[in-house]
């Protein structure tokens, strides 16, 4: 029996990510969120404003890659499609 405790996981998009090229990222990896994942965004003042953000900026923080794309941030996980986001919420 493996020790080995996974804080990794690889997920596949049921849509995808569109790029301003028209690429589409479906593939990533997503790491387990920690209490600072969670704490941190809500100093933000986005989501003193709208507490729904609060999912964005977690997302933001634990999607470690997506696609070919270098870094995912806050405007990458607002333009993801509705069923993404949905998806990455559950996972």
């Amino acid at each position: 029996m493996s020790n080995c405790f996974e804080t990794e996981f690889e997920f596949e998009l049921p849509k995808g990510y569109v790029d301003k090229n028209g690429e589409v990222h479906k593939h990533g990896v997503m790491r387990l969120a920690n209490a600072a994942d969670e704490i941190i965004p809500l100093n933000d003042p986005r989501v003193k404003m709208n507490p729904g953000y609060l999912s964005i900026l977690l997302l933001e923080r634990v999607v470690v890659k997506l696609g070919k794309l270098k870094k995912v941030d806050a405007h990458i996980i607002e333009s993801l499609f509705t069923a993404d986001m949905r998806y990455l919420q559950d996972l």
